[in-house]
Order: C-alpha cells, then structure tokens, then sequence
C-alpha cells in the first residue's frame, strides 16, 4: 500500500503492508477565492458588525498573529486586514507575533510568514514572555496567578487576533483565544496555563471544549482584555484555506470548533499494535518540542504496550532554546519525568511538553523518524527509525505477520478516537 505523510515541505512516501488503515478525513477543498471569502467574512463578520465600521481613523490597531510553528497563512488574512482598514494611518498599526516561549523570528522568517510589504511598512513586535517591561498586570486569575499580557496589544485602541483553528493535544482546540493566552503572554501566567495540575487534567485533550480547564483559562484570561475582532481558518492538506470564521471572539470560535471537529475527528472501531504518525509537516515539524502533537494523536489509538512510529522532519533540531532537552536529563525513565514534574515544587520552562510525551511514553513505545542524530533521538527517552519500513519489519517480530498497524498521514490534523 503506497501513500505520503506530510513531512518537511515535501512529503514522504511510504510502501506500507496492505492491511494498514489510513486515518484522515475526506480532504476538504481549499476555497477557490480564498482573498474573497475572506473580505466577505470581515464585511459579514458573526455576532459583531462589519470591521472597518468599528475602527476609528485615529484608533491604534494591534494585530497578534502566531509564530513561524503555526501554519496559519498571515500573508493573506493580515494584508486583507490592512486592506479593509485602509482607513487607518500604517503608522497606528502594530503586528505582535506570538510567540508565547518560543523564539523570537527573524526578518527574513517574518518576509517568509507575512510578505515584504507588510515588513517594510508595518511596525512588527515579537512577544517576550519574560521581559515585564513589555508587559501589562491586568489583576489575577482564578487559577492562582497574575495575569500579564503584551503591553503594545492592551494599550491599542482597537485589539485583532488571527490563527488557525484544529484540534489541539491539551486546549481542545487550536486558535481564538489562544492566540492571546498563551501567544502573548507573560511567563508566570504561562507556567500556570500549563502546570502538570492542568495539562494532567484528563478533560484537558483533543476536541474537548466544554469541562476543559485549559481551555477555561484561555478564555478567562481573554475577557480581561478582550479581542475586538477574531481572524480564524481552517485549512486543508495542503494547507489551502478550506472555511474562514471571522467575528466575535466566542461565537466565531466556537463556530470554527464545531466545523473542524466534524471534519478532523474520526472514530476508530479499536487500536493498533502500531500507529505511524507525522506531524502535519511544515512548518510543524521543524522541532521535536512540537512533534509530541503528532505523538499524542497517536497515543489515541494505539494499544497499551503498543507502538508509535512519528515522522517529524525537526529541521530546527530539538529546539535548542528552553529546557525541554534539559528535562529529560534529570529523571530515568518516563514514569521518573511524570513524578518529577508531577511534585508541586517542581516548575520548570518546557515542562508541559516533556509531560505530555511522557505520558504517552508510559503507554507505548515511540520511535522518530527525522533529520535529528541517533543521540539527540535517545537523548529525549525515544528511539531512532533510520527507515519507517525497515521499522516495521522488525516489529512484526513483537506483534507478529499480522500486525495491526494505523496510519495518520496528516498527523495532528487528524484526530481519531476509539470509544472505550
């Protein structure tokens, strides 16, 4: 059986045994007038009037956009925004990229994720989580700390998010309010947003919107400084725009959930002995931090003992900024990770992500596919794949011929599930 993974920028093809089942929604057309869908959405926006109705010529304008991890084509929809708001002097504009812990992105990767014009024209601020000059204390939250947002976007006259909306491993859901918490948030409210109490939380998983504190405090956390407008997409395979969900932040979340929850969740009638995963390729692979999404999509429907085989290019390495690396350096085993991290005095940058793939190690066995060395591989508690097929055969000495084997060719853009 022939099919591709996304991976990298190029995809990766595979010749798989001729009982595996491949795990992906029917593929959603991209918009044939992507631009157009989107100027009719901020004209006809849900539950608030058309933008440029709401945004005074005076007003100062922030627009947070997410970093160069995320897909979402801000080449499009923030040119669009400007566009529709021509109104508006360029100078009383502000792009914020959301970083939330991640790096800062360079002018080349900004050029890369929003064009040249908009570069040369428009006032572009990274966030710094840990840099309180930058940052504004709006008071506390109900989950125990303070609450500090970018200062650029709490002191703009007019406040914008983008993004892109899919299942996410611990928010439900991706996009809406995530975008501002944690994408421009201060350190202290991020540690808590992903404390081992809260990513621990069986409600916090993919697809689950109505009981998930995860997804409690994002949204706490935004009524405090409220978007004015929300820009959200889903995309297709190939990462083409397949529905926009522009509006009142709540509402037109919510709409977007609902819509890619029908698309991207797929029942499975049980599990596998073996589950091969990407992790929805470029630019979500670029690190082995982000590929514990592809992981824990497989951790859905693999058995207990069983295995998960991910492709992840990691063209950025690991990353090697924060301590993720570092993390696995202080325990053993996965089950010396989650004790660890699981203790209340333990805080540590990264921890959430070492969590989660813990978590999933415990259950299964994870092997990594990618551009990543053997020690680097070993060096997260993982082991190296040099090839995905030769893995397979030596694995059917465990699992026998007829090995039970699930495919998830867009990885994290697909969630399957089996009732249980």
């Amino acid at each position: 059986m022939q099919t591709t993974l996304l991976y990298g920028k190029e995809g990766l093809s595979l010749d798989l045994p001729e009982q595996s089942f491949i795990v992906e929604p029917k593929n959603l057309p991209g918009l044939d007038e992507a631009e157009e869908a989107v100027r009719q959405s901020l004209a006809n926006p849900i539950g608030t009037p058309p933008l440029k109705e709401t945004v005074k010529p005076t007003d100062t304008v922030a627009i947070v956009i997410s970093d160069i991890t995320r897909p979402t084509p801000n080449h499009i929809l923030v040119p669009l925004l400007i566009e529709e708001l021509k109104h508006v002097p360029l100078e009383n504009f502000v792009i914020i990229n959301g970083t939330g812990t991640h790096r800062d992105q360079t002018r080349e990767e900004f050029v890369q994720m929003l064009g040249e014009w908009v570069v040369d024209n428009i006032r572009i601020v990274n966030n710094h989580c840990h840099d309180k000059d930058t940052l504004v204390n709006l008071g506390e939250s109900k989950f125990g700390c303070d609450v500090y947002l970018n200062k650029d976007y709490v002191e703009a006259d007019f406040r914008i998010v983008t993004g892109f909306i899919e299942p996410h491993f611990f928010a439900g859901f991706s996009g809406g309010p995530k975008g501002i918490m944690p994408g421009i948030a201060g350190i202290e409210t991020i540690m808590t947003f992903h404390n081992a109490r809260m990513i621990g939380d069986p409600r916090s998983t993919w697809g689950n919107m109505d009981d998930n504190p995860v997804q409690e405090m994002t949204r706490e956390i935004n009524k405090m400084c409220k978007p004015h407008f929300m820009l959200n997409v889903t995309l297709n395979r190939e990462k083409d725009i397949s529905a926009v969900f522009a509006g009142e932040l709540y509402e037109a979340h919510d709409r977007g959930c609902e819509f890619a929850k029908e698309h991207a969740m797929i029942r499975c009638e049980e599990r596998f002995d073996v589950v091969i995963a990407s992790n929805s390729g470029y630019p979500l692979d670029q690190n082995l931090y982000q590929a514990v999404k592809g992981m824990s999509a497989a951790h859905k429907i693999v058995k207990e003992g069983g295995t998960i085989i991910i492709a992840a290019e990691c063209a950025d390495g690991l990353p090697s900024h924060g301590n993720y690396a570092k993390i696995f350096e202080m325990a053993d085993t996965p089950q010396d990770l989650l004790d660890m991290i699981n203790d209340p005095d333990f805080k540590m940058f990264d921890q959430w992500q070492v969590q989660k793939q813990a978590v999933t190690q415990v259950w299964a066995d994870i092997y990594v596919y990618s551009k990543l060395t053997d020690e680097q591989v070993e060096g997260a508690m993982l082991k190296p794949s040099d090839d995905i097929e030769s893995t397979l055969e030596e694995l059917k000495g465990t699992y026998g011929e007829n090995l039970s084997i699930a495919v998830l060719p867009l990885g994290p853009l697909t969630i399957p599930y089996v009732e249980e």
